[in-house]
């Protein structure tokens, strides 16, 4: 009986040992073996980091947003106003035979009655209060626009192979409802942008 004890003690202890044997032996080739994706990426030298820490210094995310105090739209510039849209032609006068009919009457006042329905816009627009490098400046700036009744939503953006945080208000509709939320946030001395998307 104490020969089977420690016979089982024993086989424990080996099995143990050469357990651990090889759980080491695995981690040793496993760090010592080249990781195929890793090294076939170039390194970058001190110097590239160095030149791309210069680069990212003085980069601002809201460089798109600012426009030139003197750019106007082209048709404002020139104080060109947009001609109206040509009336229908006015029918002319019918015979006095066509003008007893019943069929013709009506056709004939459908089509002065008529109207072109104005085209759908196809974008959506929004107003783009800032674009951050960090995600804290931008939910401040979201924060800030609560507080001032705007609704807004924070977008992470890849741009020049940074991340950027846009906080936009919006969608709008229509151009002038948008152009009414810029104007208001103006008035309250924050910068923004009109964004136009496709729908």
């Amino acid at each position: 009986m104490k020969s089977q004890r420690g016979g089982f003690a024993m086989g424990l202890i080996v099995g143990l040992l050469i357990g651990l044997a090889l759980a080491l032996a695995v981690a040793l080739y496993v760090t010592k073996v080249p990781v195929p994706f890793v090294n076939k990426v170039p390194q970058r030298t001190a110097e590239q980091d160095a030149a791309e820490q210069e680069k990212n210094r003085n980069w601002d995310p809201n460089a798109g947003l600012t426009h030139k105090q003197g750019a106007r739209p082209p048709a404002a510039a020139s104080g060109a106003v947009p001609a109206p849209a040509a009336a229908p032609p006015v029918a002319a006068a019918t015979p006095a035979s066509a003008a007893r009919d019943p069929a013709a009457i009506l056709a004939a006042r459908e089509t002065s009655t008529v109207k072109p329905t104005p085209a759908a816009d196809p974008f959506n627009y929004f107003v783009q209060a800032g674009a951050f490098a960090k995600p804290e400046d931008a939910e401040q700036q979201r924060a800030r626009l609560a507080m001032m009744g705007y609704e807004a939503k924070v977008t992470e953006r890849e741009q020049s192979g940074r991340t950027v945080y846009r906080v936009r208000i919006g969608p709008f509709p229509a151009k002038d409802a948008a152009d009414g939320a810029k104007d208001k946030l103006a008035a309250a001395g924050v910068e923004s942008a009109l964004v136009r998307v496709q729908k």
